[in-house]
């Protein structure tokens, strides 16, 4: 059992200094604030994808030193909650739906790359860190597809909830999995979890997949980002985002958080965790680095830039496990 030290004053964090800046600082450490509430020893952190809208100041919200890690918080009690909607809580954000640790708009809550947070009530902390967002992310991606054993799919998009939703789609028993992406390291681990990888920049992905698969796929997962290219992998395009406004986003319009699709495509394709402890799901293959802290900074810069292999960082607080 834990037990928070009684002279605990302050606490190291990540903070975001600036655009492309982060550094380790210490701040005052959370105190309880309600009689439900519990402050936890953080053990492990990841670095998200999701962050890189604040690293990259690619949000309409004013620079200060908020803490990166967008993780949902919820209530337990509001409507939403009660019928399993609780990443969109209506009590702990108020004028907002939804709240999250350190992300821009959803609250003040600080973010999670702390040795100790406090997590209010009804809270409770993630028994493995890749199940705080990527895997359920990528799992459910496989949900909305209407996914069923024995299909095959495919998937755009292989950062790490991208490759989570192939190995759902693996664990899940489809018959063939193709994985679109540019990156060597990813496309990589894309086939080391028995995927097909489909480099785009060498012809249209959709031309390789049929011709791969003899004939058109049963189920697709768009899990690109809002950091999408176009084929030559160098110029960026618009994508959906879960921001209201993205200042740095290519064109007028998604810079005001609004993307054109057709309607009618969409209607014509009716667009709509114990397996962990048994053994038979070990989502940590995704994971390129683990590391101290005080890391951090320089871990950021190289996940944003995707060089060295950096696809899926683990930071630990408190020191290696």
């Amino acid at each position: 059992m834990f037990y928070l030290p009684s002279n605990l004053i302050k606490t190291k964090a990540v903070h975001y200094e600036g655009p492309i800046r982060v550094s380790v600082k210490e701040i005052e450490a959370p105190t309880i604030q309600h009689p439900n509430d519990a402050i936890i020893k953080v053990t492990t952190a990841a670095i998200c994808g999701s962050d890189l809208h604040m690293y990259q100041d690619r949000t309409a919200a004013e620079a200060g030193d908020r803490i990166v890690l967008p993780f949902n918080v919820a209530d337990g009690r509001c409507r939403n909650c009660e019928e399993g909607r609780t990443a969109f809580c209506t009590g702990v954000n108020p004028g907002f739906a939804g709240g999250a640790y350190g992300c821009v708009a959803t609250g003040p809550y600080q973010g999670g790359r702390e040795q100790y947070l406090r997590v209010p009530e009804k809270e409770h902390e993630a028994y493995f860190a890749l199940l705080a967002n990527i895997f359920p992310t990528g799992w459910h991606g496989l949900v909305l597809a209407g996914f069923g054993p024995g299909e095959s799919v495919a998937v755009f998009g292989a950062r790490p909830v991208g490759l989570m939703a192939a190995y759902s789609a693996v664990i899940r028993d489809a018959n063939r999995i193709f994985v679109v992406n540019k990156v060597p390291e990813r496309l990589k681990e894309a086939k080391e979890i028995r995927c097909m990888p489909v480099d785009f920049t060498k012809s249209d992905s959709v031309d390789q997949i049929i011709k791969m698969n003899d004939g058109t796929i049963d189920r697709a997962v768009d899990a690109v980002g809002y950091q999408a290219v176009d084929s030559s992998g160098s110029k960026e395009k618009p994508n959906v985002g879960y921001v209201p406004a993205d200042p740095g986003a290519p064109d007028a319009q998604s810079k005001e958080g609004q993307i054109l699709i057709s309607f009618g495509k969409l209607f014509e394709k009716g667009l709509s965790l114990s397996l962990i402890i048994s053994g038979r799901v070990k989502p940590s293959f995704v994971v390129s680095h683990e590391i101290n802290i005080d890391n951090a900074p320089g871990a950021y810069e190289k996940f944003d830039k995707r060089i060295d292999g950096y696809t899926k960082v683990l930071i630990h607080p408190n020191g290696p496990l």
